[in-house]
């Protein structure tokens, strides 16, 4: 039967056809719908880990146990899990192993643009780069047996436009993979230096293995057409020219790391203009250089963002076509903005208004750093903001230190903020720390962490207590507010900035879009035109909730999204905005 699935759907179901049986991840676009898909299958485990390098290590784990193991995440995830990948690549594997690496070209939902197929290289691993949903099923399940053939984890690499669009699949039976016996082997899973330098050897072996395998499999495909021109391609940018070069020969390359070298010379030795198309960094493309031929690659595309039909028509052959994403006419800039009801905007308000410096951290809270809050200084990765502030202190000093906060959300600090706070106390900062605990992962799309006490597969466990956790790790003065109740959250902010030691405001109120628990407001504004003076301090706050009526030079409710949160008549100094009655 076939059936429509996005990439990332195709991914989950090839790793249940391939008797799959474990799979970890943390949440992350473009990859979190990997594991929510899989979830959804009887007779598998799947888990939300606290973050990357966990999840990666319990996939370690699992495959050293014998069961055939998925671990996802999206490109800067692989930064975090890069440690146990690259000793994975030296202790192999039982059971096959598939870290599925989802890239961002064109930062859609990220911070950077990183071509994450250098990770193959570094680590030695192998790299599968499917450019439909059929073949995210199918290399997925070839992956599990290439991970045992050669004993090694296998990178299955995909993007952002691959991992949201959707093709036609078909759909497969289940194979019944038996979990492989686990044998005591010391010399294989234990990386002692003396162990490590034989397992090294063995990785070299495998690659040269693996360099034979690339040459025939038909993963690799040459698609002869007219031999004028020679593209090779993979991934999504193959579907571009297919469709913008339909009879020009190609070179598909299915797998990306290691490269088959006599592939690409019987390839190019055929072709007047060999070109090659790759989004990002110029992998294939520099090692066909190094094989001594003549190619074009990013003298013609750039090594920034996504690639389109209309650039490789444009750059190929010269004509420029209109996108079909383009408008002919100018339209009304809509940034990204925080929900109605966001229990972060409140925060960010107080932040600005008090003119703090706020290092900050990856979440739905990064767009307080946008107009018109614009009450965010810093935001690295994943966990930096407390680190970051530590290290502002330690720079100009705890005078310094009372006008810097540092911002991040319940799911981030569980990911990787623990640690970081830890140094703060260790070293005798005495930060503050604002936990914006809104009960999910929101931005990635609502999925549960270890302080929101349900697992990936919707079951009850126990829910991390962030107080007595960060209690712990020795901080003394913790207080707990409603980030909503800008009063006391003002009150308790300056009070915490004044101390001589670290301190940690948990600033708790659920994510305003979560169904669970939640109780519509029976509550609505209105805002008196009489006493309103079109101040614009409600607009400040970049809530959709409430809008400037250009006509009238006043603020006006929108009743359609506002939620009724209470905010806006904290903010107004009038007392112009009141409640319905009846």
């Amino acid at each position: 039967m076939k059936k429509l699935m996005l990439g990332n759907e195709a991914i989950a179901r090839g790793a249940y056809e391939a008797g799959a049986t474990v799979a970890a991840a943390y949440p992350g676009t473009p990859s979190s719908e990997i594991l929510s898909n899989f979830a959804k299958y009887d007779g598998v485990y799947a888990e939300w880990a606290p973050n990357e390098k966990v999840a990666l290590e319990v996939g370690a784990g699992a495959s050293v146990g014998g069961a055939r193991t998925l671990v996802a995440m999206k490109h800067v995830g692989v930064n975090v899990a890069a440690d146990p990948l690259y000793t994975l690549s030296y202790i192999g594997v039982n059971g096959g192993l598939v870290l599925v690496s989802a890239d961002d070209p064109g930062m859609h939902s990220s911070q950077n643009e990183q071509d994450n197929r250098g990770y193959g290289r570094f680590a030695k691993v192998p790299v599968l780069e499917p450019s439909d949903s059929q073949e995210a099923k199918d290399f997925t399940k070839l992956a599990f047996s290439l991970s045992e053939e050669f004993d090694t984890p296998v990178i299955l690499r995909t993007t952002t436009r691959l991992s949201h669009s959707q093709t036609l699949v078909e759909e497969g039976e289940r194979e019944e993979i038996r979990i492989k016996e686990y044998r005591k082997n010391a010399a294989k899973y234990v990386m002692l230096p003396g162990y490590a330098r034989l397992r090294h050897v063995e990785v070299e072996k495998r690659m040269l293995k693996l360099k034979e395998y690339v040459e025939t499999t038909p993963l690799n495909r040459i698609e002869w057409g007219n031999k004028k021109i020679g593209i090779i391609t993979s991934g999504i940018p193959y579907q571009y020219v297919k469709e913008v070069l339909p009879d020009a020969s190609v070179l598909k390359l299915g797998i990306t790391n290691p490269l088959p070298e006599k592939l690409i010379r019987d390839f190019a030795a055929e072709v007047e203009r060999l070109i090659v198309i790759e989004e990002l960094e110029p992998v294939i493309e520099e090692h066909v250089k190094a094989l001594g031929i003549k190619v074009e690659g990013k003298n013609l595309f750039s090594v920034l963002g996504e690639y389109s039909p209309e650039l490789i028509e444009e750059k190929i052959k010269g004509i420029k076509v209109q996108s079909a994403g383009d408008l002919s006419s100018e339209i009304p800039a809509r940034p990204p903005l925080m929900c109605p009801g966001c229990p972060h905007r409140g925060v960010f308000y107080t932040l600005r208004k008090k003119k703090l410096v706020v290092t900050g951290d990856i979440g739905c809270y990064t767009l307080g750093a946008l107009s018109p809050l614009e009450a965010m200084d810093t935001c690295l990765c994943m966990g930096a903001s407390i680190g970051m502030a530590l290290g502002m202190e330690k720079a100009r000093g705890r005078e310094f230190a009372k006008k810097t906060v540092a911002v991040i959300g319940d799911s981030t600090f569980v990911h990787s903020g623990i640690t970081a706070l830890i140094d703060v106390v260790y070293n005798k900062g005495v930060s503050t720390v604002l936990i914006l605990d809104n009960d999910t992962t929101a931005m990635t799309g609502h999925q549960d962490h270890p302080a929101t006490g349900i697992t990936l597969k919707n079951e009850p466990t126990y829910k991390l207590d962030l107080p007595t956790l960060v209690k712990a790790v020795g901080v003394e003065h913790i207080r707990i507010v409603d980030p909503l109740n800008l009063e006391e959250f003002e009150k308790t902010l300056d009070e915490e900035l004044n101390r001589e030691a670290p301190s940690v405001i948990i600033a708790k109120r659920p994510c305003a879009l979560l169904k669970k628990d939640r109780i519509p407001s029976k509550i609505k504004y209105y805002i008196d035109d009489e006493i309103c003076t079109g101040c614009k301090q409600c607009i400040r706050v970049g809530c959709t909730g409430v809008y400037f009526d250009e006509e009238t030079k006043k603020a006006k409710i929108n009743l359609k999204t506002c939620v009724a949160c209470g905010l806006c008549p904290q903010i107004c100094k009038f007392d112009a905005i009141k409640v319905m009655e009846g």
